[in-house]
């Protein structure tokens, strides 16, 4: 287990929490001062209320709901979004309706899944040629 700190900025925020024993993502909710309405196909910056202090070598994706995708066409829009270890600042999620229909959100809602996540920083070697495979420059569709 990895523990993260959590800052809340507002008070009246909430821990993000696993709501089974065996979620891989912690459920996040809105803290919002009044209800929060987003028009179909527009998309609004939801704030937590939260700051994390996330461990160097993580990062802490932020991805949708299903629940709220299915039922109400509610996303995150840049998903899987990224919190990157060195970002102390409110956590905001980035949201679109997709549906039909405008979307209320109020406080403490539960609008997005966290998911902690390894990573590594890359080096790059410029080279002039790269090893062949069978794929090859195959693109988009080419496997079939």
């Amino acid at each position: 287990m990895i523990q993260v700190q959590v800052k809340k900025i507002n008070q009246s925020a909430e821990i993000p929490k696993y709501m089974t024993t065996g979620s891989a993502g912690c459920d996040v909710k809105a803290c919002l001062p009044q209800p929060l309405e987003i028009l179909p196909g527009k998309r609004a910056a939801v704030p937590t209320g939260l700051a994390f202090g996330i461990p160097e070598g993580y990062e802490v994706q932020v991805r949708p709901r299903s629940g709220l995708s299915i039922k109400q066409g509610l996303t995150v829009v840049n998903s899987p979004g990224t919190i990157d270890s060195d970002y102390r600042g409110e956590v905001m999620v980035l949201m679109i309706n997709l549906g039909a229909e405008p979307v209320r959100l109020t406080h403490g809602d539960r609008i997005a899944q966290l998911v902690i996540k390894k990573v590594e920083q890359i080096q790059w070697e410029s080279v002039d040629d790269l090893s062949q495979t069978d794929r090859g420059a195959g693109g988009f569709g080419s496997t079939g």
